[in-house]
């Protein structure tokens, strides 16, 4: 497989936000910053919708993308609900969007959100599928093409994650190394989580307690890693944190 199709409009596209069928308290307990409802992470807005009763609405529900070859309104990528907007002004910071019916913007603006837990952005959102090469040849249809592929077993069973970029947003796709043969319509890709960035995980162990999990080193050089246990909080997002801070005391 070509690693990167063409065109690939990653570079220049924006993860615009997110939402999740949270309650906003849920988030705030966990150390993030809530105003209106929302939580501004770098250029992502997580909009947070309140809590459901039913589980299978809860999670990631829809995210809203900028600069990618689709018509601006609502659609879908291999089955993630999905909100495209046009771009009309993009730079090397953040993004914050508007949207109205028919000609959506994109406004960047530096976010000046900070957050008691140390979140500074989004390293990657993990989307998991049972069809690997038909979820990739969703997002190449939107102008998104793979960068690696890696063979893991991170996850347990032997799988394969494909990374994608959304400007400084990794999507990192996992599926098994042999694809359903369904469509979409019958079993779509859907959202696993988020790993995000902080300055220092042993701050953010310090506030949350039990409610971050050990801190290890990450797959990637430098970097180490852990879980918050987001069911403590409220929360029904899985959510890693990451640090860059590995080589100073190896923890």
């Amino acid at each position: 497989m070509t690693a990167v199709q063409s065109p690939d409009l990653g570079s220049a596209a924006r993860l615009v936000s997110i939402t999740v069928a949270d309650d906003p308290s849920a988030w705030a307990s966990a150390g993030f910053t809530v105003v209106d409802d929302a939580v501004q992470i770098a250029g992502t807005r997580i909009v947070l919708t309140g809590r459901v009763d039913d589980r299978s609405l809860r999670g990631i529900r829809n995210w809203t993308v900028a600069g990618l070859s689709a018509p601006a309104g609502d659609g879908q990528i291999d089955g993630l609900a999905t909100s495209f907007v046009d771009v009309t002004s993009l730079d090397d910071t953040s993004t914050a969007g508007t949207s109205t019916a028919g000609t959506s913007t994109v406004q960047d603006t530096a976010s000046t959100a900070v957050h008691a837990n140390g979140t500074a952005g989004i390293d990657h959102v993990v989307v998991i599928t049972p069809d690997l090469d038909r979820t990739i040849a969703a997002f190449a249809e939107v102008g998104l093409g793979v960068r690696r592929i890696r063979e893991t077993e991170s996850y347990g069973a032997p799988m394969r994650q494909a990374f994608l970029r959304l400007g400084p947003v990794i999507v990192e796709v996992v599926g098994g190394h042999e694809g359903s043969g369904q469509r979409a319509e019958e079993a779509p890709a859907d959202w696993f989580g988020l790993a995000l960035d902080v300055g220092d995980l042993g701050a953010t162990a310090t506030l949350l307690g039990d409610g971050l999990g050990g801190i290890k080193d990450a797959v990637q050089d430098g970097r180490r890693i852990a879980t918050i246990r987001h069911k403590n909080f409220g929360m029904s997002v899985a959510t890693a944190l990451m640090d860059d801070l590995a080589s100073v005391d190896g923890a």
